[in-house]
């Protein structure tokens, strides 16, 4: 659980901070003063007991309390941080692109199938309360399955899917938010709105249809983001009567779509890395930031700098006789 910059509830509580400094310039003051009194190459009752060696055992100790009691100020104040929680609903779509070059065989067996397999892979990665849609598109976009808890309706899916000509990234991005629009409504709250995110994979090229960037445009209206998987090599091709088609990845559109939207844009050259980004993309969706006390983490600091300055005193005391 990530902590972020803090906040308090009792801000005005801080002012009790300037007991540290006053106390640390108590220490040094006693400090000079005890090194003025001494008289030179005079070992005094107390230098018997308590050997020079042991001095950073005292500055240990001061060092420790005075800690303990920063943080103690500080957890009385009452801290707030934006902490990370898991979601407990939401609705994501998947998009994938279905176009001819998504049978380029750079990443093996081919573009596609190394898609279908991590898509479904991500699946199970979700909290099991999320709905998921999964929308395809070539040269036309279409909502497969609309919002669903069943992940096994979903997973079939999209094994089931298969090429066809063109690509029209923006009709799919589309497609996704009519079927973001689909989402069963909570039904302990059915006027709420749960997040939703569109996750797009795709090898890039937009040839036919409307812009993306035009509906990035909506989406951001909508308050939708789009995570972008760019995926594919510099080096992919497909066969077009035995003659070679080269059809290279084009992060440059979906990284414009990501950046609209208030997404997020990845690419991934391999199945491997097309997981991890799938990963990533969990996490990312999977979990929001919310403020929250976190008064007990520094108390539990409090703690740790009171107990390392108890045993610097105890191992001070222990050279008494």
């Amino acid at each position: 659980m990530a902590v972020m910059p803090l906040e308090f509830m009792r801000p005005e509580r801080l002012w009790w901070m300037v007991m540290i400094p006053l106390l640390v310039g108590l220490y040094l003051f006693l400090l000079w003063r005890r090194r003025r009194k001494a008289r030179p190459y005079q070992i005094t009752n107390l230098q018997r007991v308590l050997p020079r060696q042991q001095a950073w055992k005292r500055h240990v100790a001061v060092g420790a309390a005075v800690l303990a009691l920063a943080a103690l100020n500080v957890a009385f104040a009452q801290p707030k941080g934006e902490v990370e929680v898991p979601r407990e609903r939401a609705t994501i779509v998947v998009t994938i692109d279905v176009s001819r070059s998504m049978i380029a065989e750079d990443v093996p067996p081919n573009r596609l199938v190394a898609a279908k397999q991590a898509a479904q892979d991500f699946l199970q990665m979700l909290p099991t309360g999320f709905n998921v849609a999964l929308v395809s598109f070539a040269g036309t976009s279409a909502v497969v399955v609309p919002p669903t808890t069943d992940r096994g309706v979903v997973a079939a899916a999209i094994e089931n899917l298969q090429v066809a000509p063109s690509t029209a990234i923006g009709e799919g991005i589309y497609s996704s938010l009519d079927a973001m629009a689909q989402a069963p409504p909570d039904p302990n709250d059915p006027e709420s709105v749960a997040p939703g995110a569109i996750v797009l994979l795709s090898d890039g090229y937009t040839n036919v249809g409307r812009p993306s960037d035009q509906a990035a445009q909506e989406a951001k209206r909508q308050k939708i983001p789009i995570y972008t998987i760019a995926y594919g090599t510099p080096n992919g091709y497909v066969e077009n009567e035995g003659r070679r088609e080269p059809v290279p990845v084009n992060p440059a559109e979906l990284a414009q779509i990501s950046r609209i939207s208030g997404g997020k844009a990845f690419t991934a050259g391999t199945s491997g890395e097309l997981k991890e980004v799938y990963s990533s993309i969990a996490r990312q969706v999977g979990y929001m930031k919310v403020d929250q006390e976190v008064t007990e983490q520094y108390a539990g600091y409090a703690l740790g700098f009171a107990i390392l300055a108890a045993i610097a005193v105890i191992s001070l005391g222990a050279r008494w006789p």
